[in-house]
């Protein structure tokens, strides 16, 4: 029987894979389908979106480029001097982030089918538990 950190990684990378193929079927990566999210959330501007989650501006301007050349999100510049550029989700993109989503949904659906909600409320405390052990072992 693997440990349980091992058996944790299996399920993260078979999750991760399902995840992706998930989010390509939508023309996007899962890190664009995640910025899709934030902007959703009202994180319209470059600086508002790195802070948030916490990506080095030169990466989030990829990722930002890529969805605007995707057309699932548009800009706009404001501002005295017009180089700030707030972004919106366009409806391509909405489009995209609730497909995904439902399409993740039914995954999480089909992965739980046969555990009793008592089962899956007890994973849910013991993996939170687990997160907290390790970033007490993370912290400085």
């Amino acid at each position: 029987m693997k440990s349980s950190l091992a058996a944790l990684a299996d399920t993260a990378k078979q999750q991760t894979a399902m995840l992706k193929q998930i989010a390509k079927a939508q023309g996007v990566t899962v890190a664009e389908w995640q910025l899709l999210l934030k902007l959703q959330a009202g994180f319209d501007t470059q600086e508002k979106l790195a802070a948030e989650m916490q990506l080095d501006t030169s990466t989030l301007s990829r990722q930002l480029a890529s969805l605007v050349k995707k057309e699932k999100l548009s800009k706009e510049a404001v501002g005295r001097d017009r180089r700030q550029l707030i972004y919106s989700v366009t409806p391509t993109g909405e489009n995209a982030a609730a497909v995904i989503n439902a399409d993740y949904a039914k995954y999480e659906a089909t992965v739980f089918d046969k555990w009793p909600q008592d089962e899956q409320n007890l994973l849910r405390i013991l993996l939170n538990r687990l997160n907290k052990s390790v970033d007490r072992t993370l912290a400085p």
